[in-house]
């Protein structure tokens, strides 16, 4: 169940991270049109609000899970610094979290973690799409808005 989620569409997508779209006569694989519509929604509110750029990796991490999260935040996009991947794997029972040096200073490790927390209870429930739903609002919501970026 490997399935890489860049969904970062309504203009925060980059050329290097284009959104992933699945269109209704293809096979979502693991995920409906519909959950695929709540992650893309997720992801693109968590970047605005922002100002930070989300991606979301869902599949097998391999065996060193930390530094392969690493790597995938280090190929996610022109700016990692500015960036925060979240990485889960099911299969493993593993959510990685990576941020890059200026996204660290709006999401201390400790917010990190109580999102992770609150998508564990979820993924436990049976609820992947759910969990990845609410662990991006907690962020977002932990992160605030950007300095001079007044939302009305």
């Amino acid at each position: 169940m490997t399935r890489a989620l860049e969904a970062e569409s309504h203009d925060t997508a980059t050329a290097h991270t284009a959104a992933s779209r699945t269109d209704e006569d293809s096979s979502p694989g693991p995920f409906s049109l519909q959950d695929l519509a709540r992650i893309d929604e997720a992801l693109t509110m968590s970047s605005r609000e922002t100002g930070l750029r989300f991606t979301l990796y869902i599949g097998d991490l391999g065996a060193r899970t930390r530094s392969r999260a690493e790597e995938l935040h280090a190929l996610s996009g022109h700016d990692p610094a500015d960036a925060v991947l979240l990485a889960v794997s099911p299969g493993q029972r593993v959510v990685e979290v990576v941020t890059g040096h200026a996204a660290a200073r709006r999401l201390p490790d400790r917010a990190c973690a109580l999102a992770v927390l609150s998508m564990t209870n979820s993924f436990a429930a049976g609820d992947l799409v759910g969990g990845v739903v609410n662990g991006l609002r907690q962020l977002s919501d932990q992160a605030g808005h950007p300095r001079g970026l007044h939302l009305r």
